[in-house]
């Protein structure tokens, strides 16, 4: 699996969830990892000002609720298995119209099952 994309399916799933708890409007949450480390570098939370809390706040929640280690994410997401599951090709159906926002196919980064539980964390 790619880095890049894991972590950006992992980014999307968050952020998804973030706006879902009705924590923000909007949110844009930016991972950066670096050869060696299991865990994130960088976790950056934005919400353009649509944060019903500081995004500082959210970004704890965030790594309260979230494992971003590569491992977890390839886990939580199931997406050593997902090819597997669909015979048609799964990522070949991702290819032709996007990778997020694709509500015609369950992805699991679209999923907004974290929501409850980052509306309830406390600070």
């Amino acid at each position: 699996a790619r880095i890049d994309r894991v972590g950006a399916y992992a980014a999307r799933y968050a952020a998804k969830n973030v706006v879902a708890a009705g924590l923000a409007s909007e949110c844009e949450v930016t991972l950066s990892y670096s050869i060696g480390v299991s865990r994130p570098v960088s976790l950056q939370i934005q919400t353009f000002g649509t944060g019903k809390i500081s995004d500082f706040e959210i970004r704890e929640r965030v790594k309260r609720v979230f494992d971003f280690r590569l491992a977890a994410i390839l886990r939580d997401l199931n997406l050593r298995y997902l090819p597997g599951l669909s015979p048609e090709g799964f990522y070949q159906k991702l290819a032709a119209y996007g990778h997020m926002g694709r509500m015609d196919l369950e992805v699991p980064w679209e999923r907004t099952d974290k929501a409850e539980p980052l509306r309830s964390e406390k600070p």
